[in-house]
């Protein structure tokens, strides 16, 4: 089975056994934009995806200084 990434409302696979960071890479998501989650816990980019994972990625806003 594949890993789900979703980001926003869009759903991207990748293949399991893969680390985060370069299932990232992979979809075109700036790793440093995102923080990843699965079952609503905090994973790192070095984590390995395993087979049916599904991994939500909520996008990070940074404000500049005023």
């Amino acid at each position: 089975m594949p890993v789900k990434l979703i980001l926003r409302n869009k759903e991207y696979e990748v293949k399991p056994g893969m680390m985060l960071l370069d299932a990232l890479k992979k979809i075109g998501v700036v790793p440093e934009s995102v923080i990843a989650t699965r079952n609503g816990e905090m994973i790192l980019e070095d984590e390995i995806l395993k087979d049916g994972d599904v991994i939500k990625l909520v996008a990070v806003i940074s404000g500049g200084m005023w």
